[in-house]
């Protein structure tokens, strides 16, 4: 069966089969970028809600641009992959300084923006100008290595070039935006990773692993990279009214997020092991009153290559002391306009 059969068949399932969503069937570039940036590790279903709330709030490149960061990540709290949103609004900037305001039209720039890799380029140039560039994101992958029963990695160099390869020759030159809409939603929701409907699927005649039985066994991926073990004890300092933050800007996760004093160990620890670090010491050193009371132990929280096992401490101090100088101290119930990570979010109302 040809390509362009190929193609017909996919996009005729896609006109009967697809899902209304707030970002198909416009061209604004920048609603397009936005969407497809939250995206990315994040379930249809989860980003919906946060696509409306952002675009509502930053409904263009200017609004987004001129923004304060605490704003932006506000807006992405609960998202995670924080990194996105910071590369985002840095992207925002540089189109304001670079492009006077408007989203970039050429391929090449759109690729040179910050966070924008080979598949956000791809997808922003078909679907708001309908340029004919393939669209490889994991579902797509997943639907190429069994149609053509490829079981070369797919995060593996060689593998990367073949499957572009493969999705490029596939590719309507006539209608790369709705091709490329296309595959992706059939690897959503008809070549899905588990227990596809197979019998159902308008492809079955062709694909080479479901005449081979290989499809359970693709997608192959390299061995995953191993996952480390971190222990954070957090502690909720009140002060009459007032509570104590803090900004991580160090290279780690949650950057430029803001959390409670954290303690972070090697192993974990129990409140009488806590109390005799250094770390301890020199929290609550110098407070005439100290009342302590554990909240949450070992709260498991997982991200791709950590494991956090987190405990949560209230506390109410009499006074302050030199250490928490080094804390953002605000009113309480100002606390929800501070961007947290979801692990945070989880610990307070625990």
């Amino acid at each position: 069966m040809s390509e362009h059969r190929i193609s017909k068949l996919i996009i005729k399932w896609y006109n009967e089969s697809k899902r209304e969503l707030p970002w198909r069937n416009i061209s604004d570039p920048y609603r397009i970028w936005i969407s497809e940036i939250i995206l990315q590790q994040t379930r249809v279903e989860q980003g919906l809600d946060y696509y409306l709330r952002f675009i509502e709030r930053f409904p263009n490149v200017q609004s987004l641009a001129e923004a304060e960061e605490d704003e932006v990540l506000k807006y992405w709290q609960g998202l995670g992959y924080y990194s996105r949103v910071r590369n985002l609004h840095a992207a925002a900037r540089s189109i304001e300084v670079d492009f006077k305001g408007v989203f970039p039209k050429e391929y090449h720039e759109v690729r040179r923006l910050k966070g924008v890799g080979d598949y956000t380029a791809a997808a922003i140039c078909s679907f708001a100008y309908n340029m004919p560039y393939s669209a490889v994101d994991g579902n797509v992958y997943r639907v190429l290595s069994r149609l053509f029963n490829v079981d070369l990695p797919i995060d593996g160099g060689k593998g990367k070039r073949l499957f572009a390869d493969l999705a490029q020759q596939l590719l309507s030159k006539t209608n790369p935006a709705t091709h490329n809409q296309a595959m992706m939603e059939f690897g959503a929701r008809q070549c899905v990773p588990k227990n596809p409907n197979c019998e159902k699927c308008p492809l079955q005649e062709i694909c080479m692993a479901y005449s081979d039985g290989t499809i359970a066994k693709l997608p192959v991926k390299l061995q995953k990279t191993t996952v480390k073990n971190r222990y954070f004890n957090y502690f909720r300092i009140h002060l009459k009214d007032k509570i104590y933050l803090k900004k991580r800007t160090e290279n780690d996760i949650w950057r430029n997020l803001y959390e409670f004093p954290l303690i972070e160990t090697a192993e974990s620890l129990n409140f009488e092991q806590l109390s005799q670090t250094t770390e301890f010491k020199n929290l609550f050193h110098e407070i005439d009153q100290v009342e302590i009371r554990l909240i949450a132990a070992d709260v498991i929280h997982i991200l791709s290559h950590r494991r956090i096992s987190a405990s949560f401490y209230e506390v109410y101090i009499s006074n302050p002391n030199k250490t928490l100088n080094d804390y953002l101290e605000i009113i309480e119930s100002d606390f929800d306009r501070y961007a947290v990570s979801r692990l945070i979010q989880l610990l307070v109302t625990h």
